[in-house]
């Protein structure tokens, strides 16, 4: 990429997207097309046909979906079905009729079978059934991959994808009905310390292990991958390191500041008990993760007490 080229970040708003847009302006690329949702539904074919005719990207990187925790996942299985494979056919497609000349797709390790090998290898795509919770979600998203390979097979599309491990950092969803475990978490110690409790419920056992990805590395990822990255397989991107629900619940506290009892609500679905990605490829090509677990909360909890927290009175 050049500093000069049209590049579009799709979900620019979102957590995913915005890191995308920090990390360009930083290095310098000032010739960026943005729209929210609200100026260009990403599901209306017409629309994004229309927005692609007229705007002609040279780069695209897709980062706009439908994403959620357990519960989001779980209530609204038509919604991120219908919506996610809405977003990638349209603007899949018209990336490729618009002679787009690289785009870039992110995906999620829920694509990976919930009884997979440890840790999991780009080799290990559907050799197995999916976590049911997430099971729409996952299939979107294989769909997703599955069209950038396609089009690069019968198209010759330099149409790439990437699929990151769990993701925390700035603008991330605070809303207990439908965020992922880590900024749940941070909300419900907040909250708890805040209004004078000594309690703190946690779904599920404590005992399922998963890797976290700050969002501002996986940005690095995808700028590193754009530039250097041409294969027609997907490729994983992670930190390395997992931890236990329980071990982060206790992470969580030591760093609010509130050493509340915990209590794990086994009446809750787990999900998947083990997720960690390979890194090997990346990790091979010169890219690894920066930022650790603790310095990177840290960071998530200073910008949720900045831009997300809401009063509490007890």
């Amino acid at each position: 990429m050049n500093q000069d080229d049209k590049i579009y970040v799709a979900g620019h708003n979102g957590m995913v997207g915005s890191a995308i847009l920090r990390k360009l302006k930083a290095e310098g690329f000032h010739n960026l097309e943005l729209k929210s949702s609200q100026e260009l539904d990403l599901r209306d074919q017409n629309a994004v046909r229309d927005f692609f005719d007229d705007v002609r990207p040279d780069y695209v990187f897709l980062a706009a979906a439908k994403v959620g925790g357990i519960l989001a996942n779980d209530t609204h299985r038509a919604e991120f079905l219908y919506d996610n494979l809405s977003i990638q056919n349209n603007v899949i497609h018209s990336s490729y009729l618009s002679k787009v000349k690289k785009l870039l797709f992110l995906g999620s390790s829920c694509i990976y079978p919930k009884e997979c090998p440890q840790p999991m290898k780009e080799d290990y795509l559907l050799t197995g059934k999916l976590e049911p919770t997430n099971e729409p979600y996952a299939i979107a998203k294989i769909a997703g991959i599955k069209m950038c390979d396609s089009y690069r097979d019968q198209y010759g599309c330099n149409f790439i994808s990437v699929m990151p491990s769990n993701l925390y950092g700035p603008n991330d969803n605070y809303d207990l009905k439908s965020s992922h475990v880590l900024p749940a978490l941070i909300r419900k110690f907040h909250e708890s310390k805040s209004a004078g409790q000594n309690k703190v419920t946690v779904w599920g056992s404590g005992n399922p292990l998963r890797e976290f990805l700050h969002v501002d590395d996986l940005a690095t990822a995808c700028m590193f991958l754009m530039k250097n990255y041409n294969e027609r397989n997907f490729i994983n991107v992670g930190s390395g390191e997992e931890i236990s629900i329980r071990d982060l619940a206790n992470l969580i506290a030591d760093i609010v500041g509130h050493q509340a009892t915990i209590e794990f609500d086994s009446t809750k679905p787990d999900g998947t008990l083990r997720k960690i990605m390979s890194n090997e490829r990346i990790n091979a090509l010169g890219w690894e993760a920066k930022i650790s677990l603790r310095e990177g909360i840290e960071i998530a909890y200073k910008e949720y007490l900045d831009h997300h927290n809401q009063e509490i009175v007890p």
